[in-house]
């Protein structure tokens, strides 16, 4: 079962389901505005368009057409020019969330961070064995 919540468009009331994550009014907009991306995509001559140059050439927002791409209703490999933004950067990625430099950064820091962790491990081994007590009399 869904879970009650407000469109993020609209505001209305709605069950939101792993399908649909706006109301019936919004996701019929959607629809709509999916296909005049589509129709407009389609198009020979358009083919080899952007993700800006689509949204200039049918009036739909740049989001939406990403969460077209994201959702898998459009195929990027019928369409070699259209990519989506990085999660981080904003450069322009065809696959995934994050591109490649961001990928590395993200999978450097996270090994600096597990040797650090490490690091912290072994100090605290070495100095559990030990301790130091005062003699008060």
């Amino acid at each position: 079962m869904g879970e009650l919540m407000n469109c993020p468009n609209c505001g209305a009331l709605f069950v939101k389901t792993n399908l649909r994550d706006v109301c019936e009014k919004c996701y019929k907009e959607e629809n709509q505005a999916f296909e005049t991306v589509y129709t407009f995509i389609r198009k020979k001559e358009n083919r080899t368009a952007t993700i800006h140059e689509a949204s200039k050439g049918t009036g739909v927002d740049e989001e939406l057409i990403i969460k077209f791409i994201r959702t898998g209703r459009l195929k990027l490999a019928q369409f070699p020019n259209l990519g989506y933004p990085c999660q981080k950067c904003r450069t322009i990625i065809r696959e995934g969330i994050l591109c490649d430099n961001c990928s590395k950064e993200l999978r450097s820091e996270l090994s600096i961070f597990e040797q650090d962790e490490e690091r912290k491990i072994e100090l605290e081994e070495r100095n559990r064995g030990t301790y130091f007590a005062e003699k008060k009399f």
